[in-house]
C-alpha cells in the first residue's frame, strides 16, 4: 500500500477530496455537510484543512498529531492501514 502526504496538495484539491468523501470546508476547517466543524475523533478539536489526515481504507478524518494517530492504531490496528 502506498501513502501520500496531503501537506503539498493545494487547498482547492483538499476541498475537492473532502467533497468526494461527503465532507466540506470553509477554507480553514473540515466541515460536515450540515456545516458543523469535524472534530478529531480522539482529541475532540476542530480539524483544520491544513493539518488533516485521512488514513488509507478509512474516511475518518483526524488532526495530524501523534496522540490521534496512536489512538487510531490502538483502536483499529495497523492491519487496517
Amino acid at each position: 500500500m502506498e501513502f501520500m502526504s496531503l501537506k503539498n496538495i493545494s487547498k482547492e484539491s483538499k476541498i475537492n477530496l473532502l467533497k468526494e468523501l461527503d465532507y466540506d470546508s470553509d477554507g480553514e476547517f473540515v466541515l460536515n455537510l450540515d456545516g458543523t466543524k469535524v472534530l478529531d475523533r480522539y482529541m475532540e478539536v476542530p480539524v483544520k484543512i491544513d493539518n488533516m489526515v485521512i488514513l488509507s481504507g478509512s474516511t475518518i478524518i483526524l488532526d495530524n498529531n501523534e496522540l490521534s494517530l496512536s489512538k487510531y492504531l490502538e483502536e483499529f490496528g495497523e492491519d487496517d492501514l
